[in-house]
């Protein structure tokens, strides 16, 4: 009898133009993305911000194919996964925002009579505003649920060392055999506003910390570009974002010849296909750059099948 099930957490992303609404409009009902008290403001906020900015959303899901990406490569992911870890365990995913949510997995799973369930959420750094978010969507589904199961979760993944040589492989491709001598590399992170890293949010930090590390495996696979910088991305608002933002990181360099990897990301969507790959291009066009390239996210490599297999066991063996 199966009595497992890992089941991998994302913010989800819309699976066609008609779930951007839904998308924005349970995203920034969120308190922990909209973080005032009061829940009639940020209904109000939500709504307004939906209306204003679901159009130009669809706009940019057109170009990439009329949907985000995320659970498709999602759904590959977890097949991978299954071979790995058996029939014996079932393994699923629940997104945030859009179809499936954790109500739906939790159905098969008390189909399944699960007794055990790991919750891996897909963010390899924690924060309020994703893993906190994540974690405490599916936990509140699994009470209301009234599903009598142990459950264990890990909060984040950064300094996992399979996962890092996954993101060095990435920027390798990316270089495609020239000279790292020659290119500037950017760790871009997605960003949040000041106010939440003032409040506790340990994000910023363990951002900082994976890049560090990620120095060391570059210096220890012999990749030595001209610099190894950081930058922050998809600022929104006119709040105080964290800094340095990565078009200003951009006019700072002088080579001319950059990498972005994406730091925040496991899977590809909108803000590494659209914004990084295509808008912050021509941003780079206009500063002048003869070379801008940007590294894919781990998506379903192999490696990152591991990477998810090790924290399944480390929880299942703790």
């Amino acid at each position: 009898m199966r009595k497992d099930a890992i089941i991998l957490l994302n913010m989800g992303g819309p699976n066609n133009l008609y779930e951007v609404e839904t998308f924005l409009s349970n995203m920034f009902n969120d308190p922990n993305i909209l973080t005032m008290k009061s829940n009639l403001l940020r209904r109000f906020i939500a709504s307004t911000i939906t209306t204003n900015r679901t159009r130009s959303a669809q706009d940019v899901y057109e170009k990439i194919g009329g949907k985000s990406p995320i659970v498709d490569i999602t759904k590959e992911l977890i097949l991978k996964l299954q071979d790995r870890v058996g029939d014996g365990v079932i393994v699923d995913m629940a997104m945030r925002y859009t179809p499936p949510y954790a109500s739906q997995v939790i159905k098969r799973l008390q189909e399944e009579k699960i007794s055990h369930v790991y919750l891996i959420p897909l963010y390899p750094q924690y924060s309020t505003t994703t893993t906190k978010s994540s974690l405490e969507d599916f936990e509140s589904e699994l009470h209301s649920a009234k599903l009598d199961v142990i459950v264990s979760e890990t909060k984040h993944f950064y300094a996992n060392s399979t996962y890092n040589s996954i993101l060095v492989d990435k920027i390798k491709e990316a270089l495609a055999e020239q000279d790292p001598a020659e290119f500037d590399l950017i760790f871009s992170a997605h960003g949040l506003p000041v106010s939440i890293i003032n409040a506790g949010d340990p994000y910023q930090r363990q951002v900082k910390e994976h890049v560090r590390l990620l120095d060391q495996e570059l210096a220890e696979a012999n990749l030595r570009f001209k610099s190894v910088q950081l930058a922050y991305q998809s600022k929104v608002g006119p709040m105080k974002w964290l800094e340095p933002s990565l078009e200003s990181k951009l006019s700072q360099l002088w080579s001319k010849r950059v990498i972005i990897s994406p730091l925040a990301f496991t899977i590809d969507n909108s803000e590494t296909i659209y914004e990084l790959d295509m808008e912050y291009r021509e941003i780079a066009q206009e500063l002048g750059f003869i070379d801008y390239r940007v590294a894919s996210c781990p998506n379903a490599d192999p490696k990152f099948v591991k990477t998810l297999e090790q924290i399944y066991l480390k929880m299942k063996n703790s």
